[in-house]
Parts: structure tokens; C-alpha cells; sequence
């Protein structure tokens, strides 16, 4: 439907459901690997809410469906289930899985990043539930798995399942509709020396004094700017040596682990080669030197015990102001009594997958602010996932709507 008014009247979001849904949610400790407790959740709750179908794919995420009588687009809301562990316990003031409620905001890990978004979601569009006769098209709600290690893995699985014609992120935006985002790559770089003991140390060759000198000429690579998503920032994130510990040892390997936000166009190949250069400058000075620099690969197993890997290389995305998905999404929003601005993410998100990747429309809106996720008290302010529910609802009608 486009940006043409959408016909369906919007339903206001029931608040006392969806915060009961929010707190059961943020009840369900759901860290990356073991969120299957909560896709259960989820699905049984999809289908009380009178979804189509929801289901829980091979992977462990949970689909859920309402579908027009007539054909039409389709479109996916996602959110990922899982987060990023306590380890702080001590410094919170109220308990992490609780759920609590006061001063109209709840009070949790996950209530921001980002279990509030997707029961805004779920609960959002399910009033199109009641009005299938007028729509074309489908409407789908993924609560995706290890987003947290692996962004866009796990939403890969759902949308190579239903092929979704537009998508959009919930992930926080305070409200405001996010166009794009810069993308995530981890590197990791070795230098390979020869051990010695440290008391003599001129007949081995040290590993980190190698390393040092490497990072400082990656430290001195001039940094990528681009006018809508800022600096493609190169960040030094750890460093480990080899033997470790290395009492009396001459270190033969040490390893850094570099952050690398990218930027739309960059691929494995062109983020690498300036740090490779800086390899081969310093081997010309030193035949000795070596060093290997490489995309990070991981694995990590599913709460269904299936196993998704890959390597950390997640895309950056923009998508254009004009574009229907954008337009679109702003008319609704701002039908439904809301006011967001067109904006970008600061960070990386499972549109690295949906629009860096598979190339699909996509867009965030969530409620939160955007420094709020993985901190001390992570909470969200209600009337912000009450708003998202009702901008979810807008959104789906806006281009389902026969």
C-alpha cells in the first residue's frame, strides 16, 4: 500500500497485557544459547493472541504469522531474545529478572535491549488479528536467537524461511525511525616470534614488541568518513601473548583483537588491506617479521543444540529517505500520533543481515533510549513501549492494508 493512508482503524494497544508480557519475559532469563524457556513463551503467546501459526524453527527462533485473505507483501517485525549476562548483580538495586515496575518504567535485563521491543511487537500487531478481511499480505513477529555473538545469524534462518518483502528492527530508537546503521567487524591479528629465555633474550625474537610496532602503524591508518554514518572506526579491543602466563619466557605469539565499524560499501577485502600493507612495510624493514591478519570466526550452539557460525563481518546499510518502506513508515507513525525523526543506528544490529546482506528494505523503530542496553538497572519507560506498540500496529496496516 505504500504511502497512500492506510484504511484499518487502529486498535488501542491493551497496556495491562502488554506489560504483564513484558514482565514474564524479563522473568525468563534468556542469555544467548539458552533462550528456549522464552520462545516457548512467546509461541504459546502468539497463539493466545490469535496468530495464524507460531512456531519455533530448527534454529530456536520463534516465528509467528496473521495472514491476509488476500495476497500481498510481506512484512517482518524483528527482535532478538536473548541478552547479554549479569555480572554484576551486586551493583543493581533491584533484581536483574524481576520485572519490576515503578516510577513508569520496568525495571530488568532485556527491558531494553530488548524484550519490551519485541512484546510491543507481538502484542502490537496482533489486533490485525481481528481484521484479516482487509488485509493483503502477511504480517510476521521473529524473536530471534544470538544476536548478542552473532548479529543478523540467527534472523538469516528466518528470513531465508519466509522471504520477507520489508523488515523492520525493533531494536531502541526512542521512537524515532532509523535508516541505517554502520556494520561490525572483528579482526584479529597475530605476529609470530621465537621463544627464548628471558634472560637472554637476543636469541629469541619477541612477539608483542613486534605487535606494538604493528599496532602503532594501524593506529596511524587515516580513519574512513562517510557523511551520513560518521567514522569507520578501528578500536583495539584485546591483546593476549603466547605463552601466557610467560614467567621467564620470551612470548613467541601475541594476539589483539581489533573493532572495526564499517561502513556501506567496505567488504572483508578492502578492510583488510590496510592493515596487511602495514605487514609488508614492516617486513621490508624486517624480513623477520610476520603476522597474519584475519576476520574472526566463532561458532556458537543454539539452545536446540543446532550450531550457527560464521565470521564477525556484519555489514553496514543505508537505505534511502525516499524509499516506500521509509515513507511509508513515517506517515503511519505519524498517523498513530507520533513524532520520530529520520535517523541512524549507532550500532550494529540484525539489519546487518536483512539489508547489508539480503538486501531487503529495512528499518528500526523501538522504544528506549539508545545507551540503555547491557547496563547496571537496565530499565524502559512504559509509555515508550506502549507508543511502539501502537507504531508497530501502524506500520504492518500501513502496507498490508488492501
Amino acid at each position: 500500500m505504500g504511502q497512500s493512508e492506510a484504511k484499518i482503524a487502529l486498535a488501542t494497544p491493551d497496556e495491562a497485557g502488554l506489560l504483564a508480557l513484558c514482565q514474564r519475559m524479563i522473568q525468563l532469563q534468556s542469555y544467548t544459547g539458552a533462550e528456549g524457556d522464552l520462545a516457548q513463551e512467546l509461541q504459546k503467546t502468539m497463539l493466545a493472541l490469535g496468530y495464524d501459526r507460531a512456531w519455533i524453527d530448527d534454529f530456536g527462533n520463534v516465528i509467528g504469522e496473521i495472514r491476509g485473505v488476500s495476497v500481498g507483501p510481506a512484512i517482518l517485525f524483528d527482535g532478538h531474545m536473548d541478552t547479554v549476562d549479569v555480572s554484576d548483580a551486586e551493583d543493581w538495586t533491584v533484581p536483574p529478572f524481576a520485572g519490576i515496575i515503578k516510577d513508569g518504567r520496568i525495571y530488568g535485563r532485556g527491558a531494553s535491549d530488548m524484550k519490551c521491543a519485541l512484546a510491543a511487537m507481538i502484542c502490537g500487531v496482533a489486533s490485525l488479528a481481528a481484521c484479516r478481511d482487509q488485509l493483503a499480505g502477511s504480517v510476521f513477529v521473529s524473536g530471534t536467537v544470538c544476536e548478542e555473538t552473532f548479529e543478523g545469524l540467527g534472523l538469516s534462518k528466518v528470513v531465508d524461511a519466509i522471504k520477507p518483502d520489508f523488515v523492520v528492527i525493533g531494536e531502541a530508537s526512542a521512537l524515532n525511525l532509523k535508516r541505517g546503521q554502520r556494520g561490525r567487524a572483528e579482526i584479529v591479528v597475530t605476529t609470530s616470534g621465537k621463544a627464548a629465555h628471558s634472560s637472554n633474550p637476543a636469541v629469541g625474537k619477541n612477539a608483542v614488541y613486534m605487535m606494538l610496532e604493528l599496532v602503532s602503524a594501524i593506529r596511524a591508518l587515516p580513519v574512513l568518513q562517510e557523511a551520513f554514518l560518521g567514522e569507520g572506526i578501528l578500536e583495539l579491543t584485546d591483546i593476549v601473548s603466547a605463552p601466557y602466563p610467560g614467567a621467564s619466557v620470551v612470548p613467541h605469539k601475541c594476539r589483539v583483537t581489533f573493532d572495526r565499524r564499517l561502513l556501506v560499501g567496505e567488504t572483508e577485502e578492502s578492510v583488510l588491506a590496510p592493515l596487511k600493507q602495514c605487514v609488508q612495510d614492516l617486513k621490508r624493514r624486517d624480513p623477520q617479521f610476520e603476522a597474519e591478519i584475519e576476520i574472526a570466526e566463532a561458532s556458537q550452539v543454539c539452545h536446540t543444540g543446532a550450531v550457527m557460525a560464521g565470521k564477525r563481518f556484519f555489514p553496514a546499510w543505508v537505505l534511502a529517505e525516499s524509499h516506500p518502506l521509509v515513507a511509508g513508515a513515517l506517515a503511519a507513525t505519524r498517523r498513530a500520533g507520533l513524532a520520530p525523526e529520520v535517523t541512524k543506528y549507532s550500532f550494529c544490529t540484525n539489519g546487518s543481515y536483512s539489508a547489508g546482506i539480503a538486501g531487503i528494505p529495512t528499518i528500526g523503530f523501538g522504544p528506549g533510549a539508545e545507551d540503555g542496553a547491557h547496563v547496571v538497572n537496565e530499565s524502559i519507560e512504559i509509555s515508550q513501549v506502549t507508543q511502539a506498540a501502537l507504531g508497530y500496529q501502524a506500520i504492518a496496516a500501513q502496507f498490508l492494508t488492501k
